[in-house]
């Protein structure tokens, strides 16, 4: 399903605009020649490109809150009404249904981190954060857990050593997975950034590189 890749479809708009969105976040004027580089590194995507959501199947998402309602100490049937909401991106709708599973199974690092994005995306990335604490509580080393953690800092907090920080240990911890490889092109867009940005840096910066 498309929540395993979590914020990857997300993530795939962000990483093509993340050193642009670095750059004006480190410095207020960014210079032409770095802002060239930027583009000619990471092409700007069209809205377009993202990927439409799904419309809500109208009549599973009944038929699951009949059974969620008639197995009250059910954590799965609430696990996939979470996912149906998460699906077609009513992150407000899954909110309730994944909280409500992890009352039941608070153990469950992939409803907690999914639960965390939803949070991200209505803006509430402070909430976010605390939830994948408590993601990360459960495995410290969870790589889908991290590669978020990264960019709910980047993204909801501006915090980029942070964000830094969150993907340089999915690199470590899981390096032949999905989640390494976005983290290294987050880590190739934060650093490529920073030098771009950096006080004296040549005026071609990594365009010529």
């Amino acid at each position: 399903m498309t929540r395993d890749a979590v914020i990857f479809g997300i993530a795939g708009t962000m990483f093509g605009l993340l050193a642009g969105w670095i750059i004006g976040s480190q410095q207020a004027r960014p210079t032409p020649a770095a802002q060239a580089a930027v583009q000619s590194a990471a092409p700007v995507p069209s809205a377009n490109d993202e990927p439409q959501a799904p419309p809500i199947d109208l009549k599973r998402a009944a038929a699951l809150e009949q059974d969620a309602n008639a197995k009250p100490n059910d954590a799965a049937v609430r696990v996939e009404l979470g996912n149906l909401y998460y699906d077609a991106k009513r992150f407000d709708l899954a909110i309730p249904w994944y909280e409500a599973s992890l009352r039941l199974n608070p153990k469950n690092i992939d409803v907690s981190t999914d639960l965390a994005v939803c949070y991200h995306s209505i803006g509430e990335a402070d909430r976010a954060l605390r939830q994948i604490d408590q993601s990360l509580a459960i495995d410290p080393k969870h790589a889908k857990t991290l590669l978020n953690q990264g960019i709910i800092r980047a993204f909801g907090k501006q915090d980029l050593d942070g964000a830094l920080e969150s993907w340089e240990k999915v690199v470590k911890f899981a390096p032949d997975t999905p989640e390494a490889e976005r983290a290294r092109k987050g880590l190739e867009s934060l650093k490529g950034a920073h030098q771009l940005g950096a006080p004296g840096a040549p005026a071609g910066g990594a365009a010529g590189s």
